[in-house]
């Protein structure tokens, strides 16, 4: 500074003396030459001790004060000589040396330099290469800004506003390495780990939301590091891919799943017994992890991750459908194979209703209100599918039944059955020991199931009569027939009321057809036949004329007239049904005898 100070006053009194005598400077400037030097070389020391200040303040904050003080020196002396020029124009060599701006600028390069030397791993390196490196970042800036705050701060005048304008620094650099990590091809997890940490991590407690940076540091007033563009391009990819990866994930989980229908041994039960296959967990625990992860970035994004799971879930139901219908299709062909084709397919229908229960769980988990379910998070067609493949799987099992009680059912109504068969009980034991197994089906579809094997047992037996196999010969082998078939409904209604037993279900009501029919056949006295089949008509609305004249000819002794008059009367006006009433003689078909045939 002496050296410097009598340079400057030499060389400003040879300006005034005599501007124009540039060799007379040049003589006193090449004189002073090492001065410059000394004032470049003492820059270097500042500069070095700037860039190292965190450390500095910590371990000799005099040294630090020091450095401000000489800058501080400097930047006096640069007004002095600034206002001295507006008097006499002129400015000393290395004037203004602007010091504190380079301060700010060698601060602000350390900065940079900080956040960019976090990154130790690179993906091939390290898989959690980003993690780490933003936890660094978090840890480092976090760190540095309290060092800042509570001792920095002490060793700056006033004026400078270190933490302010350092602050600014290290927001601006986060910026900056955001964008630069953002503009590289990341993979779907690594997106999700950057705009937690931009969105999230920075601004909580865990970073600027720090309480030891309070109330300096004011959260709600920093710009997001990232622009809206650049977040909503990153979520957009996000979306691309993990919707790839769902269908994937979706399309490899039903694959496993086809792989155990074909084992040798059970499927897993649950706690209460009911057959299951692990497929609903697998998909489930799926879309549970991925919206927990896009629940960490935003509500927006949890929303319409939930979204695109319950699409996905709608076409992967379909694929599951038609999946569900090969394998009954495979076993027809061959009944023997798969060997637990039963109990398998009891799983599938119980996952329909596991599914059914983790949809509105996961909605209710997810959504906050019911007004944020629009049209495309509606359950119903997801609800459809599922009823259909259950009822399609409900309906193969009972297929299975029927295929078995085939013989057994050709044989009700024949010669045979009148002198003694035991068909019905054969159909009461087998249906049984299948019911036995169809106890592992959930209740609402075994409910259904059960009902409707009731239903189809009536129906089969009904059949069985309208298709002529007997035709009675006298009022005995009436009577017989007829309470044979009252004994007979007597069984299945203890048989399906057994099976039946806890769901509240009406095990009466079919086998009572039987029962009705049986009337009009152990009706000795011809002349109330009339009045006896239009009871039956009045209960039975859907009972055609086919009907009713295969009835007659299994009584074997109503004359042509009499048929026609009950015809004629009966075609006079159809009986006002029931409302609750079931239909169940629509579906039988009269062997094609036609009606004129029947009257001879």
């Amino acid at each position: 500074m002496d050296l410097e100070c009598s340079r400057d006053g030499l060389m400003c009194e040879q300006y005034r003396m005599d501007s124009g005598n540039k060799r007379d400077m040049t003589l006193i400037h090449g004189y002073f030459g090492d001065t410059q030097l000394l004032s470049d070389e003492l820059a270097k020391q500042l500069w070095m001790v700037l860039q190292r200040s965190l450390v500095t303040v910590r371990r000799d904050p005099t040294l630090l004060v020091s450095v401000v003080r000489i800058i501080e020196r400097e930047e006096k002396i640069d007004r002095r000589i600034l206002d001295r020029k507006k008097q006499t124009g002129f400015v000393p060599p290395g004037r203004p040396k602007n010091w504190k701006e380079k301060m700010f600028a060698i601060l602000e390069r350390t900065v940079t330099t900080r956040i960019e030397g976090t990154q130790a791993d690179t993906r091939e390196s390290d898989k959690m290469w980003l993690v780490r490196h933003l936890e660094i970042i978090r840890k480092y800036v976090l760190d540095d800004l309290i060092i800042a705050k509570n001792l920095m701060v002490q060793c700056f005048p006033p004026h400078y506003e270190i933490f302010k304008n350092l602050l600014s620094m290290y927001h601006q650099a986060l910026s900056t390495r955001m964008q630069d990590l953002a503009s590289e091809d990341l993979e779907a997890n690594e997106i999700v780990s950057l705009l937690t940490w931009v969105l999230n991590t920075y601004t909580s407690t865990e970073m600027m939301g720090n309480v030891e940076l309070a109330p300096e540091v004011e959260v709600s007033a920093l710009e997001p590091l990232l622009s809206s563009s650049v977040v909503s391009e990153l979520l957009d990819t996000y979306m691309s891919t993990l919707t790839s990866n769902i269908i994937a994930w979706l399309r490899k989980a039903l694959e496993t799943d086809k792989k155990d229908w074909s084992k040798e041994t059970e499927p897993e039960a649950d706690q209460d017994g009911y057959y299951q296959t692990t497929l609903p967990a697998i998909v489930f625990q799926m879309f549970e992890q991925n919206l927990q992860v896009a629940a960490q970035i935003s509500e927006d994004l949890k929303t319409k991750v939930l979204v695109l799971c319950l699409q996905q879930m709608n076409s992967f139901l379909s694929r599951y459908k038609d999946e569900a219908q090969l394998y009954k299709e495979e076993h027809l062909r061959n009944r023997q194979h798969p060997h637990c084709y039963v109990q398998y397919m009891i799983a599938i229908i119980n996952n329909c209703q596991t599914f059914k229960e983790s949809i509105v769980s996961l909605k209710r988990k997810y959504l906050k209100t019911e007004a944020e379910e629009g049209p495309c998070l509606s359950q119903p067609s997801m609800d459809g599918i599922l009823d259909a493949i259950a009822k399609e799987g409900c309906s193969s099992l009972l297929e299975e039944v029927f295929l078995d009680l085939e013989q057994h059912l050709n044989e009700l109504m024949t010669k045979k059955w009148l002198l003694g068969s035991n068909a019905v009980d054969i159909i009461c034991v087998t249906v049984e020991d299948y019911f036995n197994d169809f106890a592992k089906i959930k209740k609402p579809y075994k409910k259904r199931m059960t009902a409707e094997a009731h239903r189809r047992v009536v129906v089969e037996y009904l059949r069985a009569v309208m298709q002529k196999r007997i035709s009675f010969r006298s009022a005995d082998e009436r009577k017989e027939g007829a309470e044979k078939m009252v004994r007979e409904a007597e069984q299945l209604r203890f048989l399906f009321r057994k099976l039946a037993s806890g769901f509240d279900e009406d095990a009466d009501g079919h086998c009572d057809t039987i029962v009705a029919v049986a009337e009009v056949i152990k009706l000795t006295d011809p002349s109330l036949l009339y009045l006896e089949v239009s009871t039956l008509v009045s209960k039975y609305p859907d009972i055609r004329d086919d009907h009713i004249g295969a009835l007659l000819a299994v009584r074997g002794d109503a004359s042509r007239d009499m048929k026609q008059t009950i015809m004629e009367t009966l075609e006079q006006g159809p009986m006002q049904a029931n409302p609750n009433y079931v239909p169940i003689f629509k579906e039988i078909v009269v062997p094609s005898l036609n009606v004129a045939k029947l009257l001879k």
